[in-house]
């Protein structure tokens, strides 16, 4: 049985809960005192880069659709896949193995006081409600583009495109606001 006839809709459900399911539990976990190899802390850079390689290759698929070019769409969509596969591993040993990043916590200390608060003022607001929107879409974008990407490999342009037209701009949304927030809070790093 091909690709076109299954029903892969369970476990598209399934991997759509799993992800966000994981990426909390992280949150919670204790860090292991391990050593790597590498500085994980250069890791938040190369999400920024994913994150703006994603979105320069979203932007090419929807040039390559307008323009008929179908292979080239498809091709930059799988790469885009591809990226935000390597991001979703990479976010997830970041987090693994380092303690979260507070907005505005300018002594590392991983707490944010009242002085450090003041220092940013109405940033904050701003970039939590960038971060917040951030990540409920990335939670939401994951089923989104298995099931678009689903209906093109099935050849169900119909639906392919239709579920495109939502999946895209989150997509890019998403890749777009990881850089965003990737910006601003990289002088707390």
């Amino acid at each position: 049985m091909d690709i076109k006839s299954k029903n892969l809709n369970l476990p598209i459900a399934i991997v759509s809960v799993a992800i966000p399911v994981v990426v909390a539990i992280l949150f919670y976990l204790p860090r292991p005192n391990i050593e790597l190899g590498f500085n994980v802390q250069l890791l938040p850079l190369f999400h920024a880069i994913l994150n703006s390689a994603t979105a320069v290759l979203l932007l090419a698929s929807l040039y390559f659709i307008r323009g008929g070019h179908v292979k080239a769409h498809k091709t930059t969509n799988l790469i885009a896949v591809a990226l935000s596969a390597l991001f979703l591993v990479s976010y997830v040993t970041y987090h693994f193995f380092t303690e979260s990043t507070k907005y505005g916590d300018t002594n590392h200390d991983h707490v944010v006081d009242a002085a450090e608060k003041a220092l940013v003022g109405g940033s904050a607001y701003v970039y939590y409600f960038i971060l917040l929107t951030h990540i409920l879409l990335a939670i939401v974008i994951v089923p989104l583009v298995l099931f678009t990407l689903l209906r093109g490999f099935q050849e169900d342009f119909v639906k392919h495109k239709k579920i495109a037209r939502i999946t895209w701009p989150i997509w890019f949304y998403v890749a777009v606001t990881g850089v965003i927030v990737y910006v601003m809070i990289s002088p707390y790093y």
